[in-house]
């Protein structure tokens, strides 16, 4: 790994090479992993202890609403962390917020592992969002500040590789834990979790945002870069796409659960595996998806992706209303939206983030913040509306999709125009 001491990284002014061009073979590879890793530290903060949220119910005398609460809670922490700590990161730069959220995430998990009601651990699940939400943003801005357009879309791509295993494994290792301890213990798991990334992030993650490209410190700074960020209204459209998205996930994450347990009489086990499954599919289209942006463009293979989920959620509603296929039913639509979701989850913050590298933290924060505060409104209504059918949850897939392919396609000749117009920069500057 490379030591944290990189010199040419902290003194580098705008005459010197590119800062990606110093990530190229063993060491881009190096840096997939290491941003792979911390991205997936919130998948396993949210998906672990999923197969272990009808035991938890039972032991706190919970309905399964409060114990969803738990899941917004965690959204809610998450995106209005960002919102604060994206700023900072424009400020300080990008090691010393990630370095405390990872600690304080480290701290939270243990605080939840001992928590005696449901309301104080949907507080410290709160907490242990606003600590996740420094590795999020940072991750985010550490991708802009090194590549833009197509290569920043590539690099998403290559991320969820890594970030994909996370919700691939963690229900099944929830599952297993559940074998042999309480989800209690699952806490205590997500805290070793956390120690083990800083210790990761501060031998082998250099600091990405030069002295002379960091902005002043002041309140009015930080509103004058969200007014600008207002002001645009593509950058909008791509973050109420990408909040959207990322709502049509956990409505399955707060409901999955409580369906294919419940209706469908799954074990924790089986859950695990059946999580599983359907996650698969969005890993490959993530990995196709750099393939297919260089020869189409991220916009172009996001113009197919958005047809395509609201397509399987369409399916996904008609099924649960009318009990076609049993398990199947609902597993095989499910499949199609989360692969969808693995050509849109890369694509969005790629375009969106290219419109704005001058100040990639706060972009990167409002992105993330309506990212997981759509999702963290989402999921208590999967569980108010919630009447063991799946209906509500598809009926709200539905919305969402359709949200994100209409607002999409209204700006997509917008949008195709910026692309085009930043990946020649960029073409540009590597010349």
């Amino acid at each position: 790994m490379t030591s944290v001491a990189d010199p040419a990284l902290e003194t580098a002014r705008p005459h010197q090479p590119s800062l990606a061009d110093r990530f190229v073979g063993r060491r881009y590879v190096q840096l997939v992993v290491v941003l792979g890793a911390l991205m997936a530290i919130g998948p396993l903060t949210i998906d672990t202890y999923l197969p272990a949220l009808p035991q938890l119910s039972a032991e706190m005398g919970a309905s399964d609403a409060q114990a969803q609460l738990t899941i917004t809670g965690l959204l809610l922490g998450l995106g209005l962390g960002q919102l604060i700590i994206g700023p900072l990161s424009d400020t300080v730069g990008r090691r010393r917020p990630l370095l405390i959220g990872l600690a304080a995430h480290g701290v939270m998990s243990l605080l939840c592992a001992v928590a005696p009601s449901i309301g104080l651990l949907s507080a410290t699940r709160t907490l242990q969002g606003v600590a996740g939400a420094a590795v999020s943003v940072v991750v985010m801005a550490i991708v802009r500040d090194l590549f833009t357009g197509v290569r920043a879309a590539q690099l998403l791509s290559r991320l969820m590789l890594v970030l994909g295993v996370a919700p691939i494994l963690a229900p099944s290792l929830g599952s297993a834990l559940l074998t042999v301890t309480s989800w209690r213990g699952i806490f205590v798991l997500l805290a070793v979790a956390a120690v083990g990334l800083w210790l990761l992030a501060w031998r082998a993650l250099p600091e990405t945002l030069p002295a002379y490209r960091r902005r002043p410190a002041t309140v009015r700074g930080s509103l004058q870069s969200y007014g600008r960020l207002f002001a645009d209204r593509t950058f909008l459209v791509m973050v109420a796409v990408a909040g959207l998205t990322f709502a049509t996930l956990f409505a399955y994450i707060a409901g999955g659960p409580f369906i294919l347990q419940g209706r469908f009489g799954l074990s924790p086990q089986q859950f695990g595996v059946a999580f599983s499954a359907n996650a698969a599919g969005m890993i490959l289209m993530t990995q196709l998806n750099p393939v297919l942006v260089a020869r189409f463009g991220p916009v172009r293979v996001m113009s197919v992706a958005v047809l395509i989920a609201a397509s399987g959620a369409t399916a996904l509603l008609v099924t649960n209303l009318t009990g076609f296929g049993g398990l199947a039913g609902f597993l095989v639509p499910m499949a199609v939206i989360l692969s969808a979701a693995g050509l849109t989850v890369p694509n969005a913050p790629a375009i969106a983030l290219s419109r704005h590298g001058e100040v990639a933290g706060t972009a990167a924060a409002l992105l993330g913040a309506a990212q997981f505060l759509i999702a963290g409104s989402v999921a208590p209504l999967v569980g108010a509306l919630d009447d063991g059918s799946g209906v509500p949850m598809a009926a709200l897939m539905v919305a969402t999709t359709g949200l994100v392919a209409t607002l999409f396609w209204t700006a997509r000749r917008r949008l195709i125009n910026s692309s085009e117009a930043v990946d020649q920069d960029q073409s540009l500057a590597h010349a």
